[in-house]
């Protein structure tokens, strides 16, 4: 028996990207490459525990303005919490969805949100279809914790500078996590450990909320 991949090394662990035996040179090189890893497969999320992620110069975050004090984050642990449920809620049920999709969205929902600052309403709509669907899943979020805020305290106690600068952050740490590779799914891998979601684990993608 030889690797699927490169058909001459040994094959060392099942692949569930390309449901065959791999050697553990092609699963490192082809991972998040070549290679469309689902979120499951216990050696993707060992090796995002230990690679390192792309050098990142603070100076060069977009929207560094709008980022929120700590205090004022530790304040909204709530709503940032319910956005980034969602927000990897949707990402998985699409294993088509990146890092980079994610990336994008969450620049276009920063873009739409700085504009309602100024007293505009412009959508910036990402033409990316990928992108796209994030973009929605985050605006439908945003609408549902403010409709859930209302029911529950009769008014939007939540301000709009507020979700912006809860948008950013969530950009800044999709950013920090952005590991370079053409598929990578690192951030989204971090979203699920540091919220403690899971994924189903007999193949699928689906996220199980707590």
């Amino acid at each position: 028996m030889v690797c699927a991949i490169c058909h001459t090394r040994r094959p060392r662990r099942f692949c569930p990207g390309v449901r065959g035996d791999i050697c553990t040179i092609c699963c490192g090189t082809g991972r998040e490459v070549s290679v469309d890893c689902p979120l499951a497969c216990e050696y993707l999320r060992e090796a995002h525990r230990h690679e390192k992620p792309l050098p990142l110069d603070p100076e060069t975050l977009p929207n560094r303005d709008i980022e929120l004090p700590r205090e004022k984050l530790a304040e909204q642990e709530e709503p940032l919490a319910f956005l980034a449920e969602r927000l990897a809620a949707a990402a998985t049920a699409n294993p088509a969805i990146v890092d980079s999709d994610i990336r994008e969205a969450l620049d276009a929902c920063v873009r739409t949100h700085r504009t309602l600052q100024s007293g505009l309403v412009y959508e910036s709509l990402p033409a990316n279809p990928l992108a796209a669907e994030m973009y929605r899943a985050l605006e439908d979020a945003i609408s549902k914790y403010r409709s859930q805020e209302a029911e529950q305290l009769g008014v939007h106690k939540i301000r709009d500078s507020t979700i912006l600068g809860l948008l950013v952050f969530l950009q800044h740490f999709a950013i920090s996590y952005n590991n370079g590779r053409p598929r990578g799914r690192a951030f989204l891998d971090a979203l699920l450990d540091y919220y403690s979601l899971e994924i189903d684990s007999g193949g699928g993608s689906s996220l199980i909320l707590p």
